[in-house]
């Protein structure tokens, strides 16, 4: 197992799981692709590719029909005989019957090697299903990753804005109090409950982007929507991943390349398939029919039965049908040329997208490690902008500008742990390693 693959295996598995409604993202990933029913979807699908290659659906094995049939007659004479021969005949209600039963059996011997063809056309479609289905639970994995991470980038988001506000109710109070004694202004006091309610507004709107991110993903798990959970606390990055061994791995690992190549196959078989509709067919025939009749007429046989069997070989020429065959396999080689065009433009575009994300992720991870000095100074300026707010030496209007900086700085750093996070996650979905 490659190293990235081994890190991001752990990172699914977080051993923060004490509390009964702590969900780790492993957990969620099963839920998911338990419950989504895009997943069940494509499995179904898949289950009736697998049923479709057989052997029987190549054309291997024969086709044998059996038919059986019983009539019955109600009849009426009325004859007369030249010359007097006989008396003449008249009848009303004659009652026959007949009875017949057979079985025929065809097996194709010989049609230019389209069984085979079409065996193998069966099993690339099954194995196509078998990719696409995977391409789909990487495509959700990825979605379920981002979206948890998201929930922990809102949730430290609030925790940051609660900072804020607690800083900002402080001032408020020591405002109140200077007011109220006689030692600060109005407008300081004012400004300090404007500014307080200014950060209770923002902490109010992130809360509910919080809830609504938790609402979405509960949907996508396919939960009660209200249902309530706890996560991990930290957005956790695997040790930097290597570009040119993510290119390797998409190029021989990516789904929807893979199935591109899949595809390329099938349209290649499809024209393999039609060039041996060219060739003669050779079937073995054989049959067999059992017939009984019983007359109810006075004359002529009463009863007799017979039965016959039958067997022969049958060939089968295409000698002209309009080109329209030789234009079907010109039509399928086409098509198999724009297979391999969808190819190199698939290829072309997962390493264009691969550069751009890599290079995303590479600057995620250089502003964590600016984001991060500018917050532990931000954190400082707090502490020594609040003691002096204390003493009188700062004012009310550079205290609020402190932790503004403060707040922004740990804002731009969540924000720069989640880009680097979302990236990482991209990345390592478009090598094929997600699963």
């Amino acid at each position: 197992m490659k190293p990235f693959r081994l890190a991001f295996f752990v990172l699914l598995c977080p051993i923060a799981a004490q509390a009964q409604q702590m969900l780790t993202l492993e957990e969620a990933i099963q839920q998911g692709i338990t419950k989504q029913y895009s997943i069940q979807i494509s499995r179904q699908r898949e289950r009736i590719a697998a049923n479709e290659n057989t052997l029987g659906n190549a054309g291997f094995l024969p086709t044998i029909t059996g038919t059986a049939a019983k009539n019955y007659t109600v009849s009426g004479l009325d004859q007369s005989f030249f010359g007097g021969l006989r008396p003449p005949l008249v009848q009303s209600g004659v009652k026959s019957n007949s009875s017949n039963a057979g079985l025929a059996m065809a097996w194709t011997l010989y049609d230019g090697q389209g069984m085979f063809v079409l065996r193998d056309r069966f099993k690339e479609l099954q194995n196509l299903g078998a990719k696409q289905t995977e391409s789909n639970i990487e495509n959700l994995i990825a979605l379920i990753s981002t979206t948890y991470y998201d929930i922990i980038r809102q949730n430290l988001r609030v925790n940051n804005f609660k900072k804020g506000l607690e800083i900002s109710n402080d001032r408020l109070k020591l405002a109140k109090d200077r007011y109220e004694v006689g030692q600060g202004s109005k407008v300081d006091y004012y400004s300090a409950q404007v500014d307080y309610n200014e950060d209770k507004a923002l902490l109010i709107a992130q809360e509910q982007s919080f809830t609504n991110t938790k609402i979405g993903f509960n949907t996508l798990l396919i939960k009660d929507y209200k249902a309530d959970f706890q996560i991990n606390t930290m957005i956790d990055l695997m040790p930097k991943l290597a570009l040119n061994e993510l290119k390797v791995s998409a190029l021989s690992q990516n789904p929807a390349l893979i199935s591109a190549i899949l595809t390329k196959k099938i349209n290649d078989l499809d024209t393999k398939n039609l060039q041996s509709q060219q060739k003669p067919q050779i079937d073995l025939l054989a049959g067999y029919n059992m017939n009984s009749v019983t007359n109810g007429a006075g004359f002529g046989v009463e009863k007799g039965s017979s039965d016959v069997f039958n067997y022969g070989l049958r060939a089968t020429f295409n000698i002209f049908d309009g080109y329209n065959q030789k234009r079907r396999i010109q039509n399928a080689k086409i098509n198999a040329e724009i297979a391999s065009l969808q190819i190199e433009d698939l290829k072309n575009n997962l390493l264009s997208l691969l550069e751009r994300t890599y290079i995303t992720y590479e600057n995620a991870l250089n502003l964590i490690q600016l984001e991060t000095e500018n917050y532990a100074i931000a954190k400082q300026n707090i502490d020594i902008a609040f003691d002096r707010f204390k003493v009188g030496i700062a004012t009310s209007y550079e205290l609020r500008e402190v932790q503004r900086n403060a707040v922004a700085a740990e804002t731009r750093l969540i924000e720069a742990k989640f880009a680097a996070k979302s990236a990482e996650i991209e990345l390592i979905r478009l090598s094929g390693n997600l699963m």
